[in-house]
């Protein structure tokens, strides 16, 4: 055989060889496949972690009925995970103790804001200047609590937040109250104290000073 017979034979093998698919070809068309893991994600929709979180809590609960104590034990951790949150979402009562250097006014509200007392230092029989005096506000926080008493509103109160605007006399006299005798039953039910002064900005131009 001459030398370039035997180099036809040669190429032709390799060709053969290389043009051999080196993968197997699947038989199902691609746009089956495709249509087909489309159909199989509809079929199951993926689900948020919580709502898989709380399907897997319900499983536990309604399959192991017969775990006794284990069961019982989750039972009571997820009923005091739930009670916990509800105390922190829900709204306190609040103490409002507005005061400046004419008088002072306290009004105590409930969690959805309807007003149950608001007096304030006129109320109470205190006339012109004496109404910012520190005695007048101290009269005003004492009666206010009493008057709570009076009313049965004290045992209501889980929580209580006192909010002060102004830095009149009375607000020290407030936190004195509050902090002595008369103010025993609210002292432990405080859980915040906010200050919500009004701060000047920008508005119109002042008067200007007068001159002598």
């Amino acid at each position: 055989m001459s030398g370039f017979s035997s180099g036809r034979l040669l190429a032709r093998n390799i060709v053969q060889t290389v043009s051999k698919p080196q993968f197997a070809v699947p038989s199902t068309p691609r746009w089956t496949r495709l249509f087909s893991q489309s159909a199989a994600r509809l079929a199951d929709p993926p689900h948020s972690s919580e709502d898989h979180m709380q399907q897997l809590a319900r499983k536990f609960i309604s399959s192991s009925s017969e775990g006794g104590d284990q069961v019982a034990s989750y039972r009571t951790d997820l009923g005091q995970t739930l009670k916990l949150k509800e105390d922190v979402d829900t709204e306190p009562h609040h103490f409002h103790v507005m005061t400046h250097r004419h008088n002072t006014h306290i009004t105590v509200t409930k969690p959805n804001r309807d007003a149950i007392i608001s007096i304030s230092a006129g109320n109470l029989g205190f006339k012109k200047s004496a109404r910012g005096t520190f005695d007048a506000g101290y009269q005003v926080s004492a009666y206010v609590i009493d008057k709570l008493h009076q009313m049965g509103e004290v045992k209501n109160i889980k929580k209580l937040e006192v909010v002060f605007r102004g830095f009149g006399q009375g607000r020290e006299a407030a936190v004195k109250v509050l902090l002595g005798n008369e103010g025993k039953a609210l002292k432990d039910k405080i859980i915040r104290v906010t200050d919500a002064t009004r701060i000047k900005f920008g508005g119109t131009r002042g008067r200007n000073p007068r001159r002598l």
